[in-house]
């Protein structure tokens, strides 16, 4: 498949929240990538989206006035302690995958996390031992070659499609270790 040089990557608004879900359901209804039972309903979404963007980006990819997938980071843990560290996703249209667009969603989504001062990213992924017709590897090597390593793993977590899967945690450092933390600010979505 060719790759995607002139995909527009933005700041998604309200107006995205129907192609969003498009992209999301076939992940809910179909896969164990989401562990969600029930696609969420478009006001549900859209409060996802508001609460996301009170704080953090939420970014889609668009190609010709039609959006590709979507990347978002939020909150790791409400305590202060982890204000430095940002929980990371990614949902891209199951046709447009292997053509570079989750990679811009995520280059630049890591772009303005640090702009924020976030030091560290991370990535909840839905794990199996052996593929099956619900959940491959594609996610986790997609998290390695963008440069996340595998931090955590939480075997048998979660019940879908009559079996269970497991969650590991992938980490990937935006700031060198040890910098000194500065105060993360909300994203600025003009920039």
């Amino acid at each position: 498949m060719p790759d995607m040089p002139n995909a527009l990557i933005r700041s998604a608004c309200e107006g995205d929240i129907s192609a969003m879900l498009a992209i999301y359901a076939p992940y809910v209804e179909h896969t164990a990538v989401s562990f969600e039972y029930a696609v969420p309903s478009k006001e549900e979404f859209l409060e996802r989206l508001r609460r996301v963007q009170s704080f953090y980006p939420w970014l889609v990819a668009e190609h010709k006035g039609r959006v590709l997938g979507y990347a978002y980071a939020s909150r790791f843990h409400p305590r202060a302690a982890y204000d430095w560290c940002a929980e990371v996703s990614i949902y891209l249209d199951r046709d447009e995958r292997g053509r570079g667009l989750g990679r811009k969603l995520y280059e630049r989504l890591g772009h303005g996390l640090r702009a924020q001062g976030v030091l560290t990213a991370y990535s909840c992924i839905a794990h199996t031992q052996e593929p099956d017709e619900y959940l491959d590897h594609a996610s986790i090597r997609f998290h390695e070659r963008m440069g996340y390593r595998l931090t955590g793993t939480f075997p048998s977590c979660g019940y879908k499609f009559g079996r269970w899967y497991g969650m590991i945690w992938m980490e990937k450092r935006l700031a060198p270790e040890g910098v000194p933390p500065v105060p993360v600010v909300p994203f600025n979505r003009e920039a």
